[in-house]
C-alpha cells in the first residue's frame, strides 16, 4: 500500500518494467485529477458570471445541462492544451486559470458597475478598459472571495496529488488532440442556431440584451461573440447592389449663401430627469435648459447604450451609421468628410484622453482636421489630469469656437464633454446637500448622493452651456447649435438608484424603454443663422435614433446631403428608430419589436448600405 501511495503521488513517470495496467492507471489518476479541476474551474466561473442578478441565474444554469458543457468545455480543451505544452499539471491550471478568472472577474465588475457584459470586442480596447477601471472603486465580495480560495486550493491540491509528467510524442499527442476538439467545438460556437437553442429565460428580461447575454453563462456567449467582435457583411450582403442603390442618388452641394457654422455638443449622461414624477424636485434643475428648448427644435433621442458606451452614439451621429461604435483603422466614409469636402473646417475638442476608445486616431479618420484632448491641449493650459469640467471646459470651448469662425472658412464644431461621466459619490454631496435637489424620503443614503451629484452636475452644466448660447446669440455670424445627450446615466451598481426611485427599467412597455434609453436632442440658431437659412429652428421634432440626428440637422437647414444621407432619409421615414437591440420606431411612433416583411427588408437594407459605407471610403 505504501510502495502504491508512492506510485501515484511522487512518480513523474511510471518506472521501466511496470505492467500496462499499472501505467494506465497512473495516466487515468493524473488525467482525472486535471479533469477534475478544469470542471471545478468553469464552474467558479459560472458562480461568477451572474454578478448582481444573483444565486437564481446559477441555478437556471444548472437546469440546461447544455449550458454547463458549452461553459465548461472551454477550461478543459485549455488545460489539456497547457499539459500538452507544460508537461505540469500545476502549471497548466494556472495558465488555464488565470485567462478564465480574469474574464469572469472583469466581468462580474463590469456588469455591477455599467450593467454591460464583457464581450470579445472589448479585448480589441484592454488598455481603456484597465484605464476606466481606475475610476471605479473595486471591491471585495464574499463570493469572489471564496472563488479565489477555490481556485488556490485546487492548484495546490494538483501541485500535491497530480506528479506526472509526460514527455517527448505523448506531450505532442495530448497539445493536438486539445487542438483538434478546439477546431470541432468552433463550429458549435459560433453557431447562431445553438445559441438560440440553448436560451435560458425563465428569470430574465428576454429584452435586455445583457440579461440575454449572461443568462447563457460566461465562457459560452463570450466565445459566441468572437465572430461580432472584427465586422462580417451581414447575411444576403452584395457590394455591387450596395453601390448600385447609392448610385441612384447623388451627392447634394451646400448651397454658398446657406452654409453656416455648427456647433455640435454632445453631453456626457445628459438626461432630462423632470420626466420622472419620482422625483419630487426642490428646486427646477432643467429650468435653464428648458429654456433653452422653447427656442430650439427638440425631440427625443432613443440611444444604443445605457451608462456607458459613449462612442456609439457620438460615431453614430457622425457617420450616420447605426452600430457606429466601431474601432476605425483607416479613412471611414462620414458627414466630418462631406462637410470637409464643402469647404468647412472641422474640429473638436475632449477634455480627456486622447486614447480613451482610440479617438486620437478614429476623429482623424473621421475626417477631423485637429481635436484638443487632455494630452495635447487641455493638460498643459489647464494641468487637467486627466479631464476638465464643465466650468473650464465649456467657456474655453466657446472661446475656442468663436475665434476658429474668425476664418474665412465656415466651421465645422463636434465636441464631447466629460464633467457627466460617474460614478457619482455615494457619500457626500458635491454641490451642496441633498435637499437642494429633491425632497424624496425614504432612500438609501447611498442613493440620496449619487442622484444629488448627478443632478448637481446637471445644473452646472446648464449655466455653461447657457453663457455658451448667449455668446453666440450676439454674433452677426450664423451660428446652429446642435446638443444631445449621449445615454442615460449610471446611478448605483446594479442600477440602485433608478431601483429605489422606482423608475421602470424592464423594457417591457413603451414607457419602460424610453425610460431606458432616451435622452434629448436639440438644435437653436441664432438670428443671423435663422435669417441665412429663413427658417425660426423651433418645434417638436421627431424621435429618432443616433444615426438619424445628423438628417434631422440637414433637413431643418434645408440642405439635401450625401447621397447615403438621401438613401437613409427613405428609411428614416418609415422607421425613425432601429434599435440595436431589435426594436424599431414607426413613423406614426408604435415601438414594435416584430417586423413586418417590408419593415424587415427596409432594416437589412438599411444594414447593407451602412456596412458598404464603412468599408468603402469617399471624401
Amino acid at each position: 500500500m505504501k510502495r502504491l501511495f508512492s506510485f501515484f503521488l511522487f512518480q513523474k513517470y511510471p518506472e521501466e518494467g511496470l505492467s500496462t495496467p499499472m501505467r494506465v492507471m497512473f495516466w487515468l489518476w493524473n488525467a482525472l485529477l486535471l479533469l477534475g479541476a478544469a470542471l471545478v474551474l468553469g464552474m467558479l466561473s459560472l458562480v461568477l458570471a451572474p454578478a448582481q442578478y444573483g444565486w437564481q441565474l446559477f441555478y437556471d444554469y444548472l437546469a440546461h445541462p447544455g449550458l454547463v458543457a458549452l461553459n465548461l468545455a472551454p477550461p478543459v480543451v485549455l488545460i489539456v492544451l497547457m499539459y500538452g505544452l507544460t508537461g505540469r499539471a500545476w502549471m497548466a491550471y494556472a495558465l488555464t486559470a488565470l485567462p478564465v478568472m480574469g474574464l469572469s472577474i472583469g466581468n462580474y465588475y463590469k456588469l455591477s458597475f455599467r450593467d454591460d457584459p464583457v464581450i470579445a470586442a472589448d479585448m480589441l480596447l484592454l488598455s481603456e478598459a484597465g484605464n476606466m477601471a481606475g475610476k471605479y472603486q473595486l471591491f471585495l465580495f464574499d463570493k469572489l472571495i471564496a472563488v479565489l480560495a477555490c481556485v488556490a486550493l485546487t492548484m495546490a491540491l494538483l501541485a500535491l496529488l497530480a506528479h506526472g509528467q509526460p514527455v517527448g510524442k505523448p506531450r505532442l499527442i495530448t497539445a493536438g488532440a486539445a487542438l483538434i476538439c478546439a477546431i470541432a467545438l468552433a463550429l458549435a460556437y459560433g453557431s447562431d442556431s445553438v445559441y438560440q437553442a440553448n436560451e435560458n429565460k425563465e428569470h430574465i428580461n428576454q429584452w435586455s440584451s445583457t440579461q440575454q447575454y449572461i443568462s447563457r453563462g460566461l465562457l459560452y456567449p463570450f466565445l459566441h461573440s468572437i465572430k461580432t467582435a472584427l465586422p462580417s457583411p451581414p447575411e444576403g450582403y452584395d457590394a455591387q447592389e450596395a453601390a448600385a442603390w447609392l448610385a441612384e442618388y447623388e451627392d447634394a452641394a451646400i448651397p454658398e449663401g446657406k452654409k453656416v457654422n455648427i456647433v455640435g455638443l454632445m453631453l456626457e449622461a445628459f438626461s432630462d430627469f423632470s420626466v420622472f414624477d419620482q422625483i419630487q424636485f426642490s428646486q427646477d434643475v432643467y429650468a435653464q435648459y428648458h429654456a433653452l428648448e422653447a427656442e430650439s427644435y427638440t425631440g427625443n433621442l432613443l440611444t444604443n447604450i445605457f451608462a456607458g458606451g459613449t462612442i456609439n452614439t457620438e460615431r453614430a451621429f457622425l457617420t450616420g451609421i447605426g452600430a457606429g461604435d466601431h474601432d476605425y483603422r483607416s479613412n471611414t466614409s462620414s458627414y466630418v468628410w462631406y462637410l470637409k469636402g464643402q469647404g468647412y473646417q472641422t474640429s473638436g475638442d475632449h477634455p480627456c484622453n486622447d486614447w480613451f476608445y482610440n479617438r486620437l486616431n478614429v476623429n482623424a479618420y473621421l475626417g477631423f482636421d485637429q481635436y484638443r484632448f487632455c494630452e495635447n491641449y487641455y493638460g498643459p493650459v489647464f494641468g487637467a489630469d486627466p479631464t476638465l469640467n464643465d466650468h473650464l471646459f465649456l467657456p474655453e470651448l466657446t472661446r475656442s469656437v468663436l475665434e476658429q469662425m474668425e476664418a474665412d472658412a465656415p466651421l465645422f464644431s463636434f465636441s464631447v464633454s466629460y464633467q457627466g461621466h460617474g460614478p457619482y459619490g455615494d457619500s457626500e454631496c458635491w454641490w451642496g446637500e441633498p435637499e437642494d435637489f429633491f425632497s424624496n424620503t425614504g432612500l438609501e443614503p447611498a442613493s440620496r448622493y449619487i442622484l444629488s451629484n448627478y443632478l448637481g452636475s446637471v445644473l452646472s452644466t446648464q449655466t455653461y452651456l447657457t453663457e455658451m448660447v448667449d455668446a453666440f446669440r450676439q454674433l452677426e455670424e450664423p451660428v446652429v447649435l446642435v446638443v444631445f445627450g449621449d445615454h442615460k446615466p449610471w446611478l448605483g451598481n446594479a442600477n440602485s438608484v433608478y431601483e429605489d426611485l422606482g423608475i421602470d427599467l424592464s423594457q417591457n412597455t413603451p414607457e419602460s424603454f424610453y425610460n431606458y434609453w432616451s435622452t434629448r436632442y436639440l438644435i437653436w440658431a441664432n438670428d443671423a443663422a435663422k435669417e441665412v437659412l429663413g427658417t425660426d429652428l423651433v418645434g417638436e421634432g421627431p424621435d429618432i435614433s443616433p444615426c438619424f440626428l445628423m438628417n434631422v440637422l440637414f433637413e431643418q437647414l434645408g440642405w439635401t446631403g450625401d447621397a447615403y444621407m438621401q438613401a437613409m432619409d427613405q428609411c428614416r421615414d418609415v422607421l425613425p428608430v432601429i434599435h440595436n437591440y431589435g426594436a424599431c420606431l414607426t413613423a406614426d411612433g408604435q415601438l414594435v419589436r416584430e417586423l413586418s416583411d417590408a419593415q424587415a427588408e427596409l432594416v437589412q437594407n438599411f444594414e447593407y448600405l451602412a456596412y458598404y459605407r464603412t468599408h468603402h471610403f469617399s471624401e
